[in-house]
């Protein structure tokens, strides 16, 4: 994945990335947010990495906590936010 996901931030599209956990409650409850998300705009590219399955990229991000979503544009962080984010506040960052 690491290759891949290398990739993948640097594309011109913004890739929002969600660090999750199958173990977490509150990544349970951000998914569907980003299911929703995905069906109303095509802005965005969106990927889940599970911290457990690739602690590498978690470590490299510093990402302590999760759910912790991070957008990317050009290989940049342009944002970052730990925790539940609401699909409005979503929307505002894509539009």
């Amino acid at each position: 994945m690491k290759g891949n996901f290398n990739t993948l931030i640097k594309d011109k599209k913004p890739v929002l990335v969600d660090f999750f956990a199958e173990w977490c409650g509150p990544c349970k409850a951000q998914a569907p947010i980003l299911k929703e998300l995905a069906k109303i705009t095509s802005d965005i590219r969106i990927i889940k990495i599970d911290i457990d399955k690739n602690p590498s990229i978690a470590q490299r991000f510093n990402v302590r906590s999760v759910p912790t979503l991070m957008l990317f544009k050009d290989g940049y962080t342009i944002w970052r936010q730990t925790g539940v984010v609401s699909l409005q506040q979503l929307k505002e960052l894509v539009s």
